[in-house]
């Protein structure tokens, strides 16, 4: 059963700058602007970009913007990812932050070969992609490419809300519009995708309900909707498909 409480969903979109510390201010203020219990998603390396050229500065980064972010949280969860080195090269890791914790990191799994990841930063294990939860929704992320995967659509069945951070082309922004528009109704959840708004990019920030409901940021930086957890007991109630 998913738990019987209420709480605001937010989907950004913005576009980061060479700035590092000027993305992450923005940031912090979009985290405060939101409501005391909000669950709230960012585009894709939104402090950083793929900031090829400087990658051992963006990994150098990481860890001190996650300590300012966490202090700026309170109740809110983050979703977002970042740029991270470990013993045997970098990564790009999807991170959740409650409170004054990380409580979730997954590597990126499928790397965007036409954007030339695999050149740059190690692939996490598919067999991470899983769920997880924060104060009883039963939350998983898949980052940009990853939603391409049917595969991970199924490994994250059950999910209460599927976040998915993202910097996803412009060429194809139907496509993404499209595949979280169907992940919504296919797992019977809530999605909150965030996309960057460089100008590559498709900015189709949005939130999906489970039954395939969509608000769209448009040219807004922030939008949010309710997470009502018994619409998504009425839709699985409703079209019976085997999620519970």
């Amino acid at each position: 059963m998913t738990t019987s409480k209420s709480r605001s969903l937010v989907a950004l979109r913005f576009a980061s700058t060479p700035s590092y510390q000027e993305n992450l201010e923005h940031l912090i203020t979009c985290i405060t602007e939101s409501e005391d219990d909000a669950i709230i998603v960012a585009p894709e390396v939104c402090l950083s970009g793929y900031d090829y050229a400087h990658f051992d500065a963006a990994a150098d980064f990481t860890p001190r913007a996650v300590a300012q972010l966490l202090k700026h949280l309170d109740n809110r969860t983050l979703i977002f990812t970042a740029i991270e080195r470990d013993h045997d090269g970098m990564y790009n890791v999807a991170k959740v932050l409650h409170g004054s914790q990380v409580i979730h990191n997954r590597p990126k799994a499928k790397l965007f070969t036409f954007g030339d990841e695999h050149h740059y930063f190690k692939a996490g294990d598919d067999n991470a992609v899983t769920l997880f939860e924060v104060d009883g929704i039963r939350m998983g992320i898949l980052i940009c490419f990853e939603l391409r995967f049917k595969t991970f659509w199924q490994q994250l069945e059950g999910a209460d809300v599927i976040a998915v951070p993202s910097r996803w082309g412009i060429a194809r922004a139907q496509n993404f519009r499209s595949l979280t528009n169907a992940l919504a109704i296919m797992n019977q959840c809530y999605v909150v995708a965030s996309d960057a708004s460089n100008e590559e990019f498709s900015g189709e920030s949005g939130i999906v309900t489970p039954f395939g409901k969509e608000i769209r940021n448009g040219t807004k930086t922030k939008i949010s909707m309710l997470y009502e957890p018994r619409e998504i007991e009425r839709m699985r109630r409703y079209m019976r498909v085997g999620i519970s």
